[in-house]
């Protein structure tokens, strides 16, 4: 490795491919599946999911654990799950007859890149 050449460990081409919209206009290819992880975000009980999920002892949970704090169905959990899976916001993994979740980092790292504010910027916005 060159003295020139600076590598980020824990990166890998997922995260590093979304620059802040601030900096270079989205590809069609990258706002598709942008808007898939913000569309499955814009739910209130997929975004507290997500949150109880990334937020739960050791990293990850068991669906039996996710469907005690809503008023909603079993199975209708289990929708808003597959819902984040799909969007590649959580992992999952079935353990016996329970199914566990988890927050995937890079997805994460993704959306927050994508919205990161320039340096500098005001609070208030332009003008």
């Amino acid at each position: 490795m060159s003295n020139s050449e600076l590598v980020v460990l824990g990166q890998d081409d997922a995260v590093v491919c979304c620059s802040p919209m601030v900096r270079e206009p989205l590809g069609e290819e990258a706002a598709v599946d942008l808007a898939r992880m913000f569309k499955a975000l814009s739910d209130p009980v997929r975004l507290r999911l997500l949150s109880l999920i990334a937020s739960h002892e050791g990293g990850e949970a068991c669906v039996c654990d996710l469907t005690g704090p809503f008023d909603v169905s079993q199975p209708t959990i289990s929708h808003h799950l597959k819902v984040l899976r799909e969007a590649g916001l959580v992992g999952s993994e079935r353990r016996g007859t329970w199914v566990y979740y988890w927050v995937l980092p890079a997805a994460l790292v993704t959306l927050s890149s994508l919205l990161q504010a320039p340096a500098g910027a005001a609070a208030g916005g332009a003008g």
